[in-house]
């Protein structure tokens, strides 16, 4: 079997790779996530990108492995909301979201000596109306400053809403475990 390498130093990818059971090593892919933000508008295209930078860069140090590289963005109305970094902007994207539904899009890239695969799952999410009190006690809680959305919907996150329509709950995570496990089988990865 390849080697198996996370494009990331996200804790919550990390945590979702590691319910297979596969070995694998985590590498910093180094993208200036920005650069990529100011060249392109469209959210879907945006983290299809960043995905495929990121497993990319880290697949250069690592040719002979089978690099997961991922990226997320949470969009409404056309914009992405990235993650908010203060409680301010916290508060900010939550107010934007409740009451209303957006999507959650989740890229995947998988760079194999073979070549590349490519994925998106997306997730609409309905927040409920919330009022400010909420809000506040929710971000001052939670703290979610590096979450897209400003939400952890595996953890307190889901008081905050009515439905989810989607496929694959771990894709609102960070990583839709359902297709990567597809793919990686199709690589020859052993999994149940």
């Amino acid at each position: 079997m390849l080697p198996i390498v996370l494009a990331s130093t996200s804790s919550y990818r990390r945590d979702l790779l590691a319910r297979l059971c596969v070995p694998f090593t985590c590498d910093r892919p180094g993208v200036d996530e920005d650069v990529v933000k100011r060249a392109i508008r469209d959210p879907l295209a945006i983290v299809q990108e960043l995905a495929r930078q990121k497993a990319r860069a880290v697949a250069q140090r690592h040719p002979e492995a089978i690099v997961i590289g991922s990226d997320q963005a949470a969009t409404i109305d056309g914009a992405v909301l990235d993650k908010p970094g203060t409680t301010a902007n916290a508060i900010a994207q939550l107010g934007r979201l409740q009451g209303r539904a957006h999507r959650l899009l989740t890229a995947v890239a998988i760079v194999h000596p073979g070549g590349i695969a490519e994925f998106v799952d997306t997730t609409t999410l309905h927040m409920r109306t919330l009022s400010p009190a909420e809000i506040e006690r929710y971000v001052h809680t939670e703290r979610p400053l590096d979450c897209a959305g400003s939400y952890q919907i595996e953890k307190l996150g889901i008081t905050l809403f009515e439905r989810i329509d989607g496929g694959d709950q771990t894709a609102i995570i960070g990583l839709p475990l359902l297709r990567l496990c597809h793919e990686l089988r199709r690589l020859g990865v052993p999994l149940p």
